[in-house]
């Protein structure tokens, strides 16, 4: 089969899964979640997008044919009015893409506010937004679940404890929410790529160079490897398949890894190795 035939066949085979689905992406106002809602709108789904920039959601929703709902998904009282109103806009929520991420803080000295801000960005909405919508799930059919986590959440991102620990902590979750209800109608899928062009990449300086090490994906590269999940049930979703790779080399030699890490380190910080 070749490449074209084989897209084909994906897009295809998403489109008859998400056609006149339900569907809510939060963190949607650009980058990976303005990809996915706008990808989803195209095979069909009727798409909700959040976002806390309440302008630029909606010129976003404008321009892609979406329903803009602004708000702070990460609260209890803001995921909970959001998954209200989409099931007002939507009838069902059949699909939940988690996408809202925040990068803020670098090593211990990172404040207290900022450790509780990018665990309840990067992990709480998650952890919120399923447990409104898995019960009713459970009882309806099934759904959808979909975290935007990171290659750091499988590896790590030195110089940024707080971002790392998060997005391992929402893989985990990710992977928990699979193994408790994967057979029972809901489907879970966890997308970890390394450098994205969004505005979390630096310009320039150590840290984007080792964030686009490996290349810098679009957005639309990311929406595209996700449709490849959604239709063949993968959890993981790699845009960057060295990913894997590296995930396999840290299981298998830990200390080796961990000493590449740190000569890794030495580089980012100019000190000789």
């Amino acid at each position: 089969m070749s490449y074209q035939q084989c897209t084909f066949a994906i897009v295809n085979s998403v489109t008859s899964r998400v056609e006149g689905s339900g569907v809510v992406v939060t963190g949607a106002a650009g980058g990976i979640g303005r990809a996915i809602a706008t990808t989803l709108v195209a095979g069909g789904a009727r798409v909700v997008i959040n976002d806390l920039d309440s302008d630029r959601l909606q010129r976003t929703a404008d321009e892609i044919g979406a329903i803009a709902v602004a708000g702070d998904a990460a609260t209890v009282e803001g995921v909970a009015a959001l998954i209200e109103r989409a099931r007002l806009e939507l009838g069902r929520v059949d699909m939940f893409f988690a996408n809202a991420g925040v990068d803020i803080g670098e090593g211990l000295l990172t404040s207290e506010h900022d450790w509780a801000r990018a665990l309840e960005v990067n992990l709480m909405s998650h952890v919120r937004a399923a447990r409104i919508l898995v019960p009713d799930w459970l009882e309806t059919g099934g759904g959808t679940f979909v975290v935007t986590a990171s290659a750091a959440g499988l590896l790590t991102m030195l110089q940024q404890a707080p971002y790392s620990v998060s997005k391992h902590a929402a893989v985990a979750f990710a992977e928990w929410l699979s193994a408790t209800y994967g057979d029972r109608g809901i489907a879970v899928h966890a997308i970890c790529p390394q450098g994205v062009d969004t505005a979390m990449v630096p310009a320039e300086g150590p840290v984007r160079e080792l964030l686009t090490f490996d290349g810098l994906a679009s957005p639309d590269d990311v929406a595209q490897f996700l449709l490849a999940r959604l239709s063949d049930g993968g959890f993981y979703v790699l845009p960057h398949p060295q990913v894997h790779q590296y995930a396999i080399d840290r299981a298998t030699d830990p200390d080796r890894w961990l000493h590449g890490m740190r000569r890794l380190r030495h580089r980012l910080e100019g000190d000789p190795v």
